[in-house]
């Protein structure tokens, strides 16, 4: 049977029963007759205090492990759970005995480095240098926590109203955002693959896949061949851009919400991610208070204030010429507002959207219809034939968090739109089929989920909200 957790353990009545709790020590404290030794075990933040009292005899091989007890060290207590006369806690453990499963020294020895968390701050920055230790910190444990809920909740919600959960692939053939920022898989010698570059081109029939293979950027365009065969499906993974992006909102490696709904257009697009980021953003309210607590506390102050105006709020919608409207407003009325000038045709930087969202919409907004140079190949062309039936929904403190539209269901204007963008409409011809055989109107969106972690914990630093972050120049552990 698995031991029983700690936060399990808090809420139980202290009546003397016998337990046995398992974790990592995070202090202890020697009194003389009286021994408090703090144990987490990453279920919640608190820990429990177990006391080892002298003056009840303790046997030598107990007071041998006290004797080399110390921070980081994995231990397995027995005793009594009885009333705590400690502030902050109901009850603790009157401890009898005591295992240390794995020490973890304070200093360095000959064979081992001192255990590098020991009771004291520690940088962001330290602490992305042992990201296969720093899970134990109440900070990572608390992002951990988090980011598990939210994964639960997001399943839960498409789960509940009748989504599939579509399983698409990791390597592809195809680019989906036609932006050519991508990992290349293959299994031919790099020195071959240069070699017939010079010469005037790779033979990639040799390759594992018999052509070119690329890490996904997105599993949408294989989603909309089941949404088109069963109405509605989600996919939720691993997608990968190769943008030399070096910021603290960027990553190589990152995990994309994407459901993909049939028979729906850009209204219902719209409807369905406002009521999607409205019911994540209040699960994470009330299935992690404590982590919030502690967010607001001690990372961004003010975060649960703000994400409680974004579940209560009506979302604002507003066209991107409307919004370029209002910042261009915003730039004559004060020079230098903006690090970037807003002009249509340009997209959307982040100062832009947060200027959207907390100065013109005083909260969430749903900018729509941007110009069709600056979007996707699958996007639907408006009858204006200069804008795309897309969708970007903002929100304050971060801006974009969600991006989407209603896809071009039409044949012929799908194969114009991909030979604009220098594609070929053979490498998409499974594509085309969609629209070939049964075409019907069809919406999605993407929501990147490490932002989503990083919007609701107020965390500066994208990669500090994914256990092991893959950047440029980072791909360790």
């Amino acid at each position: 049977m698995l031991p029983k957790l700690i936060k399990h353990i808090l809420k139980e009545s202290p009546i003397s029963q016998e337990i046995e709790i398992s974790g990592w020590v995070r202090t202890k404290r020697d009194m003389k007759n009286l021994v408090f030794v703090e144990v987490n075990d990453g279920s919640c933040f608190a820990s429990i205090q177990c006391t080892f009292d002298r003056g009840a005899g303790l046997d030598a091989q107990v007071e041998e492990a006290i004797a080399s007890l110390s921070t980081g060290a994995s231990v397995k207590i027995k005793g009594a759970l009885v009333p705590s006369p400690a502030s902050g806690q109901a009850v603790e453990v009157a401890a009898v005995s005591l295992a240390i499963l794995g020490s973890a020294p304070a200093e360095n020895t000959d064979n081992i480095q001192a255990y590098p968390l020991q009771k004291k701050r520690h940088s962001m920055e330290f602490l992305r240098e042992i990201a296969h230790l720093r899970a134990r910190t109440n900070t990572f444990g608390a992002v951990a926590r988090l980011r598990s809920r939210m994964a639960f909740a997001i399943h839960r919600y498409f789960q509940e109203r009748d989504f599939h959960y579509l399983h698409t692939p990791i390597i592809t053939a195809g680019d989906c955002e036609g932006a050519g920022a991508m990992f290349q898989v293959t299994t031919l010698d790099p020195k071959i693959i240069a070699k017939d570059a010079a010469a005037g081109g790779v033979d990639y029939t040799k390759d594992f896949f018999g052509k070119q293979t690329f890490l996904t950027v997105s599993g949408q365009l294989e989603a909309e061949t089941y949404a088109t065969a069963l109405s509605r499906v989600y996919t939720f993974g691993p997608t990968f851009r190769a943008e030399n992006s070096n910021t603290v909102r960027h990553l190589a490696e990152f995990w994309m919400v994407e459901p993909e709904v049939a028979f729906a257009q850009l209204e219902d697009d719209m409807a369905l991610a406002e009521d999607f980021i409205k019911y994540i953003l209040n699960c994470a309210l009330e299935e992690c208070a404590d982590e919030l607590a502690f967010f607001d506390a001690h990372v961004e102050k003010g975060i649960i204030e703000n994400l409680k105006q974004v579940v209560n709020a009506k979302f604002a919608h507003i066209t991107y010429t409307e919004a370029v409207k209002e910042l261009e407003k915003a730039v004559s009325a004060k020079k230098g507002l903006f690090e970037f000038e807003p002009k249509w045709g340009s997209d959307l930087q982040s100062e832009h959207e947060k200027y959207l969202t907390e100065k013109v919409a005083g909260g969430p907004v749903i900018v729509t219809d941007y110009p069709k140079e600056i979007k996707a190949f699958y996007m639907k062309l408006n009858d204006d034939n200069k804008t795309v039936r897309a969708m970007d929904v903002l929100v304050p403190r971060l801006g974009e968090i969600i991006g989407g539209s209603q896809r071009e269901d039409d044949f012929n204007k799908l194969c114009k739109r991909i030979k604009e963008m220098g594609m070929k409409t053979e490498d998409y011809s499974w594509y085309l089929d969609l629209r070939r055989y049964g075409s019907v109107p069809h919406a999605g969106f993407g929501l990147g989920f490490e932002r989503l972690i990083q919007y609701v914990s107020g965390m500066a630093n994208i990669r500090d909200v994914i256990p092991f972050p893959r950047a440029v120049g980072q791909a360790e552990f």
